[in-house]
């Protein structure tokens, strides 16, 4: 189709050679030519053989997902997802994470609630007392989550001149996730200062 033969061989697609580029992204040789790199990125439309290209694509979706979760406990910027990566969010996760937060507690303090609750289903004075709490807990959390954002907001400016939209919430929803089970792991410790 458009010059080109159906009967004329695609050559096959060669591998990066280890000369032109080092596993950390350095450049270690010449740059190939341009047609030495598009004959390398060509590719028949469908596999010849569809056994080893599922097998290729499930080898590289392995890869993937095991830098992903590298890059989630060392807090690699260049495997993270997109809503993880950059300047801002790194700070703002190091800025959760250095403090204690009233919000990785809730689920555990909403799961007393929910048993107290079903323990005494018959007594009504301490289901009033159950719900206002839970009340209280809820405002607590909202506020603590404002004034995060608050300080949030003004370290970064601070810092960069300016602030990325969507930062707030993203800090704000870290603060609400138990420390353990945070994506990318925390790399600060509770009580670091922040330079």
């Amino acid at each position: 189709m458009f010059g080109r033969k159906k009967d004329e061989p695609q050559p096959p697609p060669e591998q990066p050679s280890e000369a032109s580029a080092s596993p950390d992204g350095r450049k270690t040789g010449p740059t190939p030519k341009r047609s030495e790199q598009q004959a390398r990125l060509q590719r028949p439309l469908v596999p010849s053989d569809r056994k080893q290209a599922k097998e290729m694509e499930r080898k590289r979706r392995i890869e993937a997902q095991e830098r992903l979760r590298i890059a989630n406990e060392t807090g690699d910027e260049r495997y993270l997802m997109p809503r993880d990566k950059g300047p801002q969010r790194r700070f703002a996760r190091d800025f959760v994470d250095s403090r204690w937060m009233f919000g990785e507690f809730m689920m555990f303090i909403i799961l007393a609630f929910l048993i107290a609750s079903l323990g005494f289903s018959q007594n009504i004075n301490v289901q009033v007392y159950v719900q206002f709490g839970l009340w209280i807990v809820l405002a607590v959390v909202l506020i603590e989550a404002f004034l995060t954002g608050w300080l949030l907001k003004r370290e970064l400016v601070k810092r960069f001149g300016t602030l990325e939209r969507g930062v707030r919430l993203y800090a704000a929803m870290r603060g609400m996730q138990f420390r353990k089970l945070r994506l990318p792991k925390p790399q600060v410790k509770r009580g670091t200062k922040l330079d």
